[in-house]
């Protein structure tokens, strides 16, 4: 498989996870690795959001990986830098060691496969 196919592979499987799968995960399969304590309705809401469109956006642009450099990019540092920040959070408060397990290597998958598929930006 060429580098472009894999990228769009892991742009289909991330964005579906985003979109379909962060709320059963934080829900009800693996909630102490996934739902942060106490329960926060109202953030829980904004980053299933957030997520779900961002799982939208990058379903779209595994079509044409190349034309989407930005978005690619995105996702990749803002799921490290989310990753960074949980992990923080995680040590500092013992309840929350779960995400170490959970969440916090998953982000930091997705934002190491995307940086190492990313496509190479084109000369002009």
């Amino acid at each position: 498989m060429n580098r472009e196919k894999a990228l769009k592979v892991v742009m289909v499987l991330v964005g579906l996870i985003f979109l379909l799968g962060v709320y059963p995960l934080m829900m009800f399969l693996w909630p102490s690795g996934w739902r942060w304590q106490p329960n926060q309705p109202e953030y829980e809401q904004m980053i299933l959001g957030v997520y779900a469109t961002l799982g939208i956006f990058l379903l779209v642009a595994s079509r044409n990986p190349s034309a989407n450099r930005s978005l690619i990019a995105f996702t990749a540092w803002s799921s490290l830098v989310h990753a960074a920040i949980m992990a923080l959070q995680a040590f500092q408060n013992p309840t929350e060691h779960g995400h170490l397990l959970g969440d916090i290597p998953a982000l930091v998958i997705v934002g190491v496969a995307l940086i190492a598929l990313a496509p190479a930006k084109q000369s002009a």
